[in-house]
This record gives structure tokens, C-alpha cells and sequence, in this order.
């Protein structure tokens, strides 16, 4: 994958595709053109989408490991558990998405149970929509299906796990959960075609409904899968992000990273939640340090940048057997005190967006 140049002037500038770090950059035509500074008219069909979604939380981590998809599945299961309200998670974790396996939905990918309409996942148009075919910027193995599957209705169905709970992922789209999407191309400085182009689809194409929370699932780090979910939900507005770590520095490295990520795209901060924070012993009930805090953990960063700490989770093993197995750990261990940590956190999470949409009410009520 060939890089950009250093110094690289962005998209937005005036001499993109024209200074002297452009010459030889193999973004150099488009960008000289314009055509990557145009705005995208997806931007406002996806605001128009969005105007049935109540809230919507990005999960985000510095560092991969470090429970973001368990813990993005743990906040849809509980948020769910009042069935008056309807919840939506979305996996954009395209190099690995795991909440087919968390939410018990391997081998779903036929959609031939749990689907919103049956039809939409098993009964493909002869004149599929096939997107970027002829760009060879994407390899997915012979013989799985195409990684975007367009029904005739021009939307992409997701799957129930409960009648208030859906699911969208790109593991959907694999025919195994042993295959690997291999995307190649200029380095992901928006102009990628690949995992952009999916997040578009996912949110302007998905059936999403009414929902009063939609959880996006992301990947690790701070890549182009981040810069297009807020780039094209800006225009519907992001309630916030919640970043997870563990206690050690080598991960609170990187979540300081991810801060500094949201500052400047301006992307809300709902907290940090630390994961994996000590073990509390089912019959002694004392708790043991196993990733002890060299620098004080999570607690002491969110004190130096001024950031919530939502909370702490403690390890368990139920944790890890009930992902395995696709049930809800609340369900499982309902007097963890893991379970304790998750419902605290989950309630400060909904605290933060009800407070943020009566602020936002009030600023356009007359």
C-alpha cells in the first residue's frame, strides 16, 4: 500500500494535489481535481435516515483487546432489557467483527431466522448493486458472497436477537466466520473507497427504524472507519463516544491518543470505562489487581484530562463463557459484580444523552 507523502496538505486545501509534498502521491489527480474535497450528497440522505434514531454512541478503544466489543454488546443487551426501548447495534470492525459470535448470531448470514424481512438476506435481485467491482481496492474470498448485498428494495435488513434489539455487521456478509476481508489502497486519508464506502451503505441502507439507541461498534485506534462514521453522522449528530481501556499505561497510551482523536474531529466524550479493573474472588469477595495500575490507571488519566470515568469493570470468567455462547452475561451472572459496574456505567451513559437531547431541545424551541 503505497503511502502519502509526508506533508501531505489534506483534502481541504487549497493546494491539494498541487504543493510540492503531492508530487508522485498516487492521490494527486483526484485530489487536484477537487472531487475529494466535494461534498457528500450521502451525508444528507444519511441525516434524513437518522431522524428515527433517537441516540447514537460511538464505542471506541486505543488499543485492541481491550473488551470494546463485548462491552459494546453488554450496553445493548442492557439497554435492552426495558422493552420499551429499541436498540440497534451496528459492528463496523470490517478486519474483525466479532459481535456475530458475542450476540449469538453466527451462522446467520442466510438470514433465515431472527431477520427483520425474511426475504431481504436470502432473495438477492438479478441486478445486484455491485459496489467499487471493477477498482480491485477490495479481495474477499472466492465463493462468499458479495460484501455489500443490496436487496431489490435498496436496503440492507439486520437481525433480531430481540424483538427490541437488532444487529447489523459485516460478519453477516462473509459466508464464514473464518474469512477474511483484505482491502487494499491509498493511504486512509478519506479518499478510500473501501471501508467507507461500507459504513455509507450500513447507515444509509439499513432498515434502521425507530430506534432509541444506536451503539456503533468500531474498530481499535483512530483510522479512516472512524473519520466516516463521524463524518457522516455529523450532520445527525453523535451524542458521544465512550472509550475503553485497561489499567496498564501500554493502553492508556493509546486511549490518550483516541482523546486527542475526539477533540478534534469534536466529538463528544460520554467517558472512559476501564475494563478488566482487578478481580473480585466469587467467595472470599477480595478483590486481586491482575493487570496492576503502574500509573494509576484509568482513574488518574480522567483526573489529568478532566474526563468521566464512567466506571470500572472487574474481570470474570463468566464474561468470556457467556460471549462464547452468544447469551447476554446479565442473564448468566445477574449478581456479578461485574453486572453491578455494567448497570451503573449503562445508567450514566443514558444520564449523558438525556441531558444532551433536552439541551438540544432547548436550543431550538422558541
Amino acid at each position: 500500500m503505497e503511502e502519502a507523502p509526508h506533508g501531505c496538505p489534506g483534502v481541504d486545501s487549497a493546494q491539494a494535489g498541487r504543493g510540492a509534498s503531492c508530487q508522485g502521491c498516487p492521490n494527486q489527480r483526484l485530489c487536484a481535481s477537487g472531487a475529494g474535497a466535494a461534498p457528500d450528497p450521502a451525508v444528507e440522505e444519511i441525516k434524513e435516515k437518522m431522524k428515527t434514531v433517537k441516540h447514537r454512541i460511538l464505542v471506541l478503544s486505543g488499543k485492541g483487546g481491550v473488551g470494546k466489543s463485548t462491552f459494546s454488546a453488554h450496553l445493548a443487551h442492557g439497554l435492552a432489557e426495558d422493552g420499551d426501548i429499541q436498540v440497534a447495534l451496528l459492528d463496523i470492525d470490517i478486519c474483525g467483527p466479532s459481535i456475530p459470535k458475542i450476540m449469538g448470531l453466527e451462522g446467520e448470514q442466510d438470514g433465515e431466522s431472527h431477520c427483520v424481512k425474511p426475504s431481504s438476506l436470502d432473495t438477492i435481485s438479478d441486478d445486484v448493486t455491485r459496489v467499487y467491482s471493477d477498482k480491485n481496492d477490495y479481495h474477499v474470498p472466492t465463493g462468499s458472497p458479495e460484501w455489500l448485498r443490496l436487496v431489490s428494495s435498496g436496503e440492507l435488513a439486520f437481525l433480531y436477537v430481540e424483538d427490541n434489539l437488532g444487529v447489523m455487521s459485516v460478519g453477516f456478509l462473509l459466508s464464514s466466520p473464518d474469512d477474511a476481508v483484505i482491502w487494499r489502497g491509498p493511504k486512509k486519508n478519506g479518499l478510500s473507497l473501501c471501508s467507507s464506502g461500507m459504513i455509507k451503505q450500513f447507515l444509509r441502507d439499513v432498515d434502521w427504524g425507530d430506534v432509541d439507541y444506536l451503539i456503533v461498534d468500531t474498530p481499535p485506534g483512530t483510522s479512516d472507519e472512524h473519520l466516516s462514521v463521524v463524518q457522516y453522522l455529523a450532520a445527525a449528530h453523535i451524542d458521544g463516544a465512550v472509550i475503553l481501556t485497561t489499567p496498564q499505561e501500554v493502553a492508556l497510551q493509546d486511549v490518550r491518543k483516541e482523546i486527542s482523536f475526539c477533540h478534534k474531529v469534536k466529538l463528544p466524550i460520554i467517558g472512559v470505562v476501564e475494563n478488566m479493573s482487578g478481580f473480585i474472588c466469587p467467595k472470599c469477595k477480595k478483590e486481586s489487581q491482575i493487570f496492576p495500575p503502574t500509573t494509576g490507571g484509568a482513574e488518574a488519566m480522567c483526573q489529568d484530562l478532566k474526563i468521566p470515568l464512567l466506571g470500572k469493570v472487574p474481570l470474570d470468567p463468566l464474561i468470556g463463557k457467556s460471549c462464547d455462547k452468544g447469551q447476554s452475561f446479565f442473564v448468566e451472572a445477574p449478581d456479578s459484580p461485574a453486572t453491578a459496574a455494567y448497570r451503573s456505567i449503562m445508567q450514566r451513559i443514558q444520564e449523558f444523552c438525556n441531558s444532551r437531547q433536552s439541551h438540544n431541545e432547548n436550543l431550538i424551541s422558541p
